[in-house]
């Protein structure tokens, strides 16, 4: 069986090509491999080979960027301090 090589142009931010480039230095094979490498894995997925989706939080980063809402909100109704080592003092109590 031959096998025929073509060539692939691919459009992508500057800085993210040589990030990308260093780290296949690193991992020891060049751009042009890790995308062979993606392409056999997507056909043989079927589709992407990883989730692609939105980052979801979790109930305790829910939580605590209710919490700074809630402070920014009503700010009295929290404590705050000017003083470092009282702030401590009153953690560790």
């Amino acid at each position: 069986m031959t096998t025929s090589n073509v060539s692939l142009n691919i459009r992508m931010d500057k800085d993210l090509k040589n990030n990308l480039s260093n780290l296949c230095d690193e991992l020891g094979m060049n751009v042009s491999t890790a995308f062979t490498i993606f392409a056999k894995a997507m056909v043989r997925r079927g589709g992407i080979p990883f989730d692609v989706a939105l980052d979801e939080l979790n109930k305790e980063t829910l939580d605590a960027i209710r919490e700074i809402e809630d402070m920014k909100k009503h700010p009295s109704a929290y404590k705050s301090y000017t003083d470092v080592k009282k702030m401590m003092e009153d953690i560790l109590d």
